[in-house]
């Protein structure tokens, strides 16, 4: 986020440090978690965690806790400050993401407990934690499932079976805007720029807009409103 961006919105839950470091990383995340959805059957699901072992509708996935979500205080606790996994390979990525908080100073991964309660939906707060780790973890996705009546555990997947999405010259537009409306008094620039960089797409930011090579040939050009917000995204034709 740069020294003109907005502040985030004054209900966020989120520090703006929080908001600046995940921003780059929302659309790739929003275009990664619908192929992650997509190769994921429906069905029943058990989980053996010290094995780092999840499956669901018969398919087996090996997995790496990020945290679990108290429904009746409303409080999110890092899987590496749990004390029945402190230390084991089972909380590698949550211990990751710790790191990267303590390097770049975010309060949100560093703090080993969150309290969401509150938050104007903190359900919401909670898959924004967790959508925010998959995206700066680069996992090829993440799981939110009811593990009790009052609590919910989240994972994020470590397996090479997970297919990683590529940029679609048809969905592009709306993968763009859906990261740049996860924390909407963020960077819609930092969000695009950060999708292309997390493709290696080459790109030419310019005034008020910035361009990209798309695989497939094509050229997407994406312009910014005098707020900085999305105005359009055009993808023109291959050779155009």
């Amino acid at each position: 986020m740069d020294s003109n961006s907005p502040p985030p919105p004054a209900t966020s839950p989120f520090s703006e440090a929080f908001v600046r470091v995940v921003e780059p990383h929302a659309a790739w995340a929003a275009e990664q978690l619908e192929t992650f959805n997509a190769f994921m059957p429906t069905g029943p699901w058990s989980a053996d965690l010290d094995r780092r072992l999840y499956q669901q509708g018969g398919r087996d996935l090996r997995i790496s806790i990020l945290g679990s979500y108290d429904e009746s205080d409303g409080s999110w606790l890092w899987g590496w400050a749990n004390p029945g996994f402190q230390g084991t390979p089972a909380v590698g990525a949550a211990q990751s993401l710790r790191q990267f908080g303590q390097a770049h100073g975010v309060r949100e991964f560093t703090e080993e407990v969150l309290g969401l309660s509150g938050c104007g939906d903190p359900r919401m707060a909670v898959e924004t934690l967790a959508f925010a780790a998959m995206g700066v973890l680069g996992a090829a996705g993440y799981i939110g499932v009811q593990a009790s009546p009052d609590a919910r555990l989240y994972m994020v997947p470590d397996d090479p079976q997970v297919p990683l999405a590529a940029p679609d010259p048809v969905t592009l537009p709306r993968m763009l805007l859906t990261g740049a409306g996860v924390h909407p008094g963020g960077s819609a620039r930092s969000v695009v720029s950060g999708y292309f960089a997390r493709h290696r797409l080459p790109q030419r930011p310019g005034s008020g807009r910035i361009s990209a090579e798309l695989p497939n040939g094509s050229t997407a050009d994406v312009s910014f409103d005098d707020a900085g917000r999305i105005a359009s995204v055009e993808v023109g034709a291959i050779g155009a």
